[in-house]
């Protein structure tokens, strides 16, 4: 189930597959603001899309988010229960929502897929690269993105969007509220998958302006899959 190039010809917009594409990053980095800009684009062109998120996108993981995120009965969770909880919704969200759309040629935006718990759990909870990657690849198969997009801004700017936008929601996430020199890990952790996972990563400069980041955004996709996105 490895979603390649070679298998699209025809269908929506000329794929008989669908395209995969997640976005990467740290918390208050602006990835639901540029997911809800290449969505409206990918409208205006007539592709067939939709939109997840993980954890959650569906019933299983939705629930689990809930625990993980906003639950008190969360709040002495381990790293342990914490990894295979994102792995299990991810399970379900692969088997149930992506590979099912992408069979069908549509195009999946995914909020998050395995780099964030490569990176969350592996490098910021310290369970490690090998035990990590070996949860991911049971938990996804062979569904991997076909691209991602990377969000990039220091530290200190993205904890303190995050907090503000936690705060006015109303609701305390247990991940937003981890200590900056957590997401000073988080941070160096993405920029090191980015250099091992160049073919498929993309790191942009989330500090700029929307309408650069999603033009940007835009111009890779026509780059790298050509005749698709005109």
């Amino acid at each position: 189930m490895r979603f390649s190039l070679g298998e699209r010809s025809g269908g929506t917009k000329g794929m008989e597959r669908g395209l995969f594409i997640t976005f990467e990053g740290s918390e208050g980095c602006g990835k639901s603001t540029q997911i809800d800009v290449l969505g409206r684009r990918l409208g205006v062109a007539g592709h067939e899309f939709l939109v997840t998120r993980e954890p959650g996108g569906t019933a299983v993981g939705e629930t689990i988010r809930e625990l993980l995120q906003y639950r008190e009965e969360g709040e002495g969770m381990t790293a342990e229960s914490e990894v295979l909880l994102f792995a299990a919704s991810r399970a379900q969200l692969v088997r149930e929502v992506v590979a099912p759309a992408v069979a069908a040629g549509k195009v999946v935006i995914a909020d998050r897929f395995m780099d964030s718990t490569t990176v969350y759990q592996g490098v910021a909870r310290r369970l490690g690269g090998e035990a990590v990657g070996m949860i991911n690849g049971f938990a996804v198969g062979d569904c991997v993105p076909d691209v991602t997009f990377l969000l990039d801004m220091d530290s200190e700017t993205a904890h303190a969007r995050a907090t503000a936008a936690s705060g006015e929601a109303g609701r305390k996430d247990r991940m937003e509220s981890q200590p900056l020199s957590f997401y000073e890990d988080v941070r160096a952790g993405y920029l090191e998958l980015a250099k091992a996972e160049g073919g498929r990563i993309c790191v942009l400069d989330a500090t700029r302006k929307v309408d650069e980041i999603g033009a940007e955004i835009w111009g890779i996709l026509k780059e790298r899959f050509d005749g698709v996105f005109g």
